[in-house]
């Protein structure tokens, strides 16, 4: 990473600042599909796709998380109906009571977090700085070979 920061880059244009910020802060509402069309659209210039393929890197690496939590949080519940003790008077199991706040709270927090790196990764592209994200940063720059 440090030889990558030692030789000199291009100058970076207004547009490919613009593009580079939208790539980061509409991953917000457009998720995997902006950072994708920004992607493709311009390819031709290594700092918007540099940081466009770190938004798409982390719009996937999001998705993920967000099915295993989801596998996880049902097979919890199915778990926790199958061993309830069903009766005419029975409350329902407590881990529902449990997991379901457990579940608001992981997901309103993982968002935050998505929301709070597009914002400051965003502000960054629009200053022409190459940040990277700390670990997709480098997967990024392996697969532009950069």
């Amino acid at each position: 990473m440090a030889d990558f920061a030692a030789t000199p880059q291009p100058a970076v244009t207004d547009e490919d600042k613009t593009m580079a910020t939208l790539a980061h802060v509409l991953q917000v509402v457009g998720w995997w599909i902006a950072p994708l069309i920004i992607f493709i659209m311009k390819r031709q210039s290594r700092f918007v796709s540099f940081h466009a393929l770190q938004a798409l890197l982390l719009q996937v690496t999001a998705v993920c998380v967000w099915i295993l939590f989801m596998a996880a949080f049902f097979a919890s519940f199915f778990a926790t109906v199958a061993t309830a003790h069903p009766g005419p008077n029975q409350p329902p199991p407590t881990a529902m009571f449990v997991m379901f706040p457990l579940m608001w709270l992981f997901m309103f927090g993982w968002w935050g977090l998505l929301l709070v790196v597009a914002i400051v990764y965003g502000i960054k592209a629009g200053r022409g700085e190459w940040a990277s994200y700390p670990v997709l940063g480098g997967l990024a720059r392996r697969i532009l070979k950069m």
